[in-house]
């Protein structure tokens, strides 16, 4: 069967990822340009302002919130060092409380607050997470600059965690061998794969581990 070929910014099937976070990935950037084919320039550079929901409780279900739109992926499988994650959820505000009980509650895995009105505003929402003893709201903000490599959607990131600066490389495809040569002709093989929700968990203390470097 042909492989899937993917476009930068353009949705697909499920996509496996190699991800790590430190204070300096020049040289794998360095690579990473070179190797890359074109893109379009739409996707040079990207800027977003995000806010992450981390539970101590969850690491399996990634909340992030980017233009008052919630978007929920949860972890499917690990393959050769690779994570696998879907779409669990997406939504807007104002929210019912229906879909709060029912869907974002849940994958934060701790307790359900009492939600007594029928729709929550964002402003509202972000009350709530922030009177939970076992959620903290991050703010995220990042510099992203793609690449092609492979066939495997590339990217650098200049991150700012609750204004904590770190670096980022990570490539995402469809097919494994895509992304396993990639990480290794850009010099990151051996570097540790990790998420965003693991990394933001690190850099505020809710994980007492270090970053890759």
């Amino acid at each position: 069967m042909a492989k899937e070929i993917i476009e930068i910014g353009e949705q697909s099937k499920p996509r496996f990822e190699f991800r790590s976070f430190g204070q300096n990935f020049d040289r794998e950037h360095f690579r990473m340009a070179r190797l890359s084919v074109p893109i379009p320039e739409k996707v040079w550079e990207r800027h977003s302002e995000e806010i992450y929901i981390v539970s101590r409780t969850n690491d399996i279900n990634n909340t992030k919130i980017r233009n008052g739109k919630m978007d929920i992926k949860t972890f499917v499988r690990t393959v050769d060092g690779l994570e696998q994650w879907n779409p669990l959820m997406k939504g807007e505000f104002p929210m019912k409380a229906s879909v709060l009980l029912a869907e974002v509650f849940p994958a934060f895995q701790v307790e359900i607050p009492d939600l007594p009105k029928e729709e929550y505003s964002y402003d509202e929402f972000m009350e709530i997470i922030r009177r939970h003893p076992d959620l903290q709201a991050v703010n995220v903000k990042k510099q992203r600059f793609g690449y092609m490599v492979n066939d495997a959607i590339c990217e650098y990131a200049v991150v700012l965690i609750n204004g904590a600066r770190v670096v980022s490389i990570n490539a995402e495809s469809t097919e494994v061998d895509d992304i396993k040569k990639t990480v290794t002709e850009i010099g990151a093989e051996g570097t540790e794969n990790i998420n965003y929700l693991q990394a933001i968990k690190r850099v505020i203390g809710m994980i007492g581990k270090p970053l890759a470097n």
